[in-house]
């Protein structure tokens, strides 16, 4: 990100979130807050010119976007029915969960993300008119800079107790040492915590078609100055997670992805293959 300045690619994501809950049909995730957090000329954008929106990229793009929000609820959802009441949103973005929570008298939300876009994300709620609900709290942070934990503990986080972690579309802007350095930090969280993250896998894991996809898009993040940086192999990643002591690891890929979430669709919609998620526990 470039000092100071909230981040574009944020932006972006909640601008194909919101093309997800307008083009189609049946919807992977229901958001019906994403609107109301966009800039009234990136409404504008989504109606002016819709079709710009169909070109396949950005199609499984969106597909991908919805589905790893949609894949970290799901689990998210299972959590709670277990008894966790902490729910730790890292690289918040755009992120509404917090203000469509299914379980508000169960669950405490921190939403942790770098202070400029933190910031900016405050002032798009409040011209909005959305209001902060009480069991939200904000951290900011810096990935690069800080130490997870002590950030953590000083917005009110219970280390003693469970935590649910997300962190979605962030992997890929840190470098592969922020990447793991926070995963050993989500590892020291109580026992029965968890953790959701998406991540890029390698290029030569990759077909051609998926390479010049992947090309395209990070080029065009690196001219917002928010470079990627980072990929993995699910094999030596899921293995680096077992070094660490996490447990039920789950590489959560595009096959599984249609299996579970795309695959009755009529209209074709589905995400690219490049992106994975990946899914731990903190043993009990």
């Amino acid at each position: 990100m470039q000092s100071g300045q909230p981040s574009t690619t944020a932006e972006r994501a909640a601008l194909l979130r919101a093309a997800h809950q307008l083009f189609d049909q049946p919807r992977v995730l229901e958001d019906p807050i994403v609107m109301r957090l966009l800039a009234p000329e990136r409404t504008a954008e989504l109606s002016a010119n819709p079709q710009a929106f169909e070109r396949p990229a950005l199609r499984n793009l969106r597909a991908s976007i919805a589905l790893r929000s949609r894949y970290a609820e799901d689990s998210l959802a299972e959590a709670v029915r277990r008894g966790v009441r902490q729910y730790v949103i890292l690289g918040a973005g755009l992120d509404s969960f917090a203000y469509r929570n299914p379980f508000p008298a169960d669950l405490r939300v921190y939403e942790v993300d770098h202070p400029a876009t933190q910031a900016w994300k405050r002032a798009r709620l409040q011209a909005a008119g959305i209001e902060e609900p009480e069991p939200l709290r904000f951290i900011p942070f810096d990935f690069e800079r800080q130490p997870l934990l002590e950030a953590l503990t000083a917005g009110g986080l219970d280390l003693h107790a469970p935590a649910f972690v997300s962190w979605l579309g962030v992997t890929v802007y840190l470098t592969r040492e922020a990447v793991l350095g926070t995963l050993k930090a989500l590892r020291s969280l109580a026992p029965g915590s968890e953790v959701v993250f998406s991540y890029l896998i390698s290029s030569e894991l990759m077909n051609e078609r998926a390479q010049a996809a992947v090309s395209a898009i990070a080029a065009r993040a690196a001219g917002s100055g928010e470079p990627w940086l980072t990929h993995f192999d699910p094999a030596e990643l899921s293995g680096a997670l077992t070094d660490l002591g996490f447990v039920q690891i789950e590489d959560f890929g595009g096959e599984q992805a249609f299996e579970r979430y795309f695959r009755d669709r009529s209209d074709g919609l589905h995400p690219g293959g490049s992106g994975h998620l990946m899914r731990a526990r903190v043993p009990a």
